[in-house]
């Protein structure tokens, strides 16, 4: 099977694919003939205590905050009499509104899209709870690695419903097909068929951005199958062809282009990524100190002090040294690929790649297999320069040296977002300049042993809010001060308001809208509480996943019950709408009916709540779809009768026994090929290979057909048709 790969470059000198539909879309453009650097600079510098924002982005907010944003705030809340308000007098100070979705892979993903989806207006229910219309009014998104899949995903699904977006609509949407894996999409075999078909488009895709000369890393085939869930283009039924682009091609700036961006309805996104400093090999968490980056439609930028600036995304991947591009007038397009700027936030192979052991950490087995396999065998050419990273060409070489630790660097090492212990993203939406008055949080840290958060995130935040970043960034409201806390107040089960009462006018932090992932109210077994490396969901679990996310955001709790909070849909208004108050002159007061509202919901750190009040709650995961031998150890956990049990697990050991060894005569017959494509892949020194930044001397029509014997066999050999098809015959012949 592996042997099919060895046809790819024979047939990528035979076909030429539409310039607009093939996975090498991938490969950014280069020598493009950069702005005039006379007239035009491609960096924003700015300092902490005088901060700007892009022009572009200011534009979009503000045009859409005063037209879109304020319809949806009446629209919302009507005519504000049920929370005791005219909403009348809020009209133009409404409070501007973030939303924070953090990481933790695919769970987080869920978890963000479903609790999206109980913000949103265009849902029934959500609407009729009175929780459906904070999305709407929402002027900001920012994402962080699996957050940043939703954002993404979204905005270039052309912001649809989003149950159809996860689920598909058997129209124009397929769905997130989660229950095909992440890395071995066709099972566990990293040599079948589909698999290697899979397998072969990843590394056509990454071979084509390293022969433009820009280094890759793990970070780029991780982006590409990012791509195949998340972005748009792939179905079930063109999984494993090459008959589109699957994503490539679409880039993080195109985001003017999308229709629903051009009607208003998107919040502006903002994805965070953390950097490993350049001549650093750092395996660990990072400390406070470390830059951390957001990437915009218009910008790749840091707010930090010790940066302060911003470069132009449309030419990302360009080399500059003082502002102007290393190679002259010739710059590079294309590096801002939409997966990638997901895989970027998503890069956490630093922390969880042993290349010294040939190991990946927490993952599944079979997943962590399937990603050496790929690593090792299929992109040992093509890697470069730090393995375990995101491989940027710094733009800001040269720039503020005396405070930025990367100014003598030509190249930015990215990782996940979460790396520096800030899982969820909170900094770009505390950027002084930005302003706003609420920031929505949905939390999904897995913390604790159990994969429910307890705080240690926005303790982080809030630690580094009030030293590094006190110049540049608002300040974190009053929280539980240890996880701990989190866990004795209960905090980190309920919906939560920290920051209700401000000393100053105008606040002097914003207001915090907590939606923890949170064990069931109602005393549920939990469905939602899976592992961060869990790459695989069946449709099952991910409907009852959806279900128990929508029914805990929707229902708030009530104290000393399990029964849902009928009211809380107003109380979220409340919150949303505080900050409106001290805009007014005079100031409104707070309402009898939003002060019963913040009594139950805010936290108040003189008297603060206790986990006492939210009883029965369960905290261990129960996989209503257990698949394989944990339906098997499922059983038997709950039979008393051993008995029983044993003959079972006699019969199955039995089974699987004959079973394999049908599937190692079956194996050793297969892993003849495979050693042949060993020798093809291995051919030379892979080391040599790391350390070139520049592919001239390697280029895939080296691949020849020819250096194999070919003979009669009864095995139809497939291999890539790389016009759209998936299978190329070759005469009932098998290549040895």
């Amino acid at each position: 099977m592996l042997l099919l790969l060895a046809l790819v470059g024979s047939a990528l000198s035979q076909v030429t694919l539409p310039s607009q539909s093939s996975v090498t879309d991938y490969a950014p453009q280069v020598n493009v003939e950069c702005p005039d650097f006379s007239t035009t600079s491609l960096i924003r510098s700015f300092s902490p205590q005088n901060q700007t924002l892009h022009p572009s982005e200011v534009q979009y907010v503000n045009d859409r905050y005063n037209s879109t944003v304020q319809d949806a705030w009446n629209a919302w809340l009507s005519d504000g009499s049920a929370l005791g308000y005219n909403i009348s007098i809020f009209q133009g100070v409404f409070p501007k509104v973030g939303i924070a979705i953090p990481g933790g892979g695919l769970r987080a993903a869920q978890y963000g899209a479903a609790s999206l989806n109980a913000l949103d207006a265009r849902n029934a229910s959500s609407k009729a709870a009175g929780t459906g219309g904070l999305l709407q009014v929402a002027s900001y998104m920012s994402g962080l690695s699996g957050g940043s899949w939703v954002t993404g995903s979204l905005l270039f699904n052309n912001w649809p419903n989003i149950i159809e977006l996860v689920f598909g609509n058997s129209q124009d949407l397929d769905g997130w097909k989660l229950d095909l894996s992440l890395v071995s999409p066709d099972g566990i075999d990293v040599l079948s068929e589909d698999n290697q078909y899979f397998f072969g488009s990843i590394l056509w895709s990454v071979i084509s951005k390293a022969e433009t000369g820009i280094d890759t890393s793990i970070t780029d085939p991780w982006a590409r199958m990012i791509s195949y869930h998340f972005l748009n283009q792939t179905s079930r039924q063109n999984f494993f062809t090459n008959d589109t682009a699957h994503g490539a091609g679409q880039l993080w700036s195109d985001f003017p282009t999308i229709p629903a961006v051009q009607q208003g309805f998107v919040p502006f996104p903002l994805l965070v990524t953390d950097s490993r400093q350049a001549n650093d090999n750092l395996t660990t968490s990072l400390g406070p100190d470390s830059v951390v980056y957001e990437i915009t439609p218009y910008e790749f930028a840091s707010y930090d002090p010790n940066l302060s600036a911003g470069m132009n995304l449309t030419y990302a991947g360009t080399h500059l040294t003082n502002g102007k591009a290393d190679n002259g007038s010739a710059c590079v397009r294309g590096f801002d690929q939409a997966g990638f700027m997901m895989g970027t936030s998503a890069s956490l192979f630093n922390q969880i790649f042993d290349f010294a052991h040939n190991t990946v950490q927490n993952f599944d087995s079979d997943d962590s297999n399937a990603l050496l396999y790929l690593i090792q065998r299929q992109l040992s050419s093509v890697r470069t320069r730090a393995d375990d990273v995101a491989n940027w060409p710094n733009p800001f070489q040269g720039l503020k040296s005396s405070t930025y630790a990367d100014s003598g660097s030509s190249w930015l090492s990215l990782i996940d977002g979460a790396s520096n212990g800030e899982n969820i993203p909170y900094g770009p939406l505390f950027v002084k300049a930005r302003g706003l008055d609420v920031i929505v949080t949905l939390e999904n840290c897995a913390d604790d042993s159990n994969n429910w958060p307890n705080g240690t995130s926005p303790i982080a935040t809030s630690a580094r809010l009030g030293s590094i970043l006190r110049s540049s960034h608002q300040q974190f409201p009053p929280i539980p001060q240890t996880s701990a806390d989190w866990v004795s107040t209960g905090v980190r089960e309920r919906a939560t308001f920290f920051g209700c009462d401000p000393v100053q006018t105008p606040a002097e932090y914003p207001l915090v809208i907590y939606l923890p992932n949170s064990p069931p109210f109602n005393g549920d077994d939990p469905a939602t509480n899976y592992g961060t490396f869990v790459l695989t969901y069946t449709q099952k679990q991910s409907s009852l996943f959806f279900d128990q996310v929508h029914l805990n955001t929707i229902s708030g709790f009530t104290p000393n019950a399990n029964t849902p909070d009928p009211n809380f849909g107003l109380c979220l208004q409340c919150a949303a709408i505080d900050r409106a108050r001290s805009k007014t002159s005079p100031v409104v007061p707070r309402s009898s009916i939003c002060s019963q509202c913040f009594k139950q919901y805010c936290y108040d750190p003189q008297n603060p709540p206790s986990q006492s009040e939210l009883p029965n709650r369960k905290f261990v995961l129960v996989d209503p779809d257990p698949e394989g031998l944990s339906k098997i150890e499922g059983f038997l956990g709950s039979s008393k009768i051993k008995l029983i049990g044993a003959l079972i697990g006699l019969v199955v050991f039995v089974a699987v026994l004959c079973g394999g060894l049908i599937w190692w005569k079956k194996r050793k017959d297969r892993q003849m090929q495979y050693n042949i494509v060993n020798e093809f892949h291995d051919e030379g020194d892979a080391s040599a290979w790391r350390g070139q930044r520049y592919y001239s001397d390697y280029h895939v029509e080296d691949y020849h057909v020819e250096d194999y014997d070919v003979e009669e066999t009864d095995y139809h050999a497939e291999a890539y048709e790389l016009s759209g098809h998936k299978t190329l015959e070759t005469n009932n012949k098998d290549l040895t």
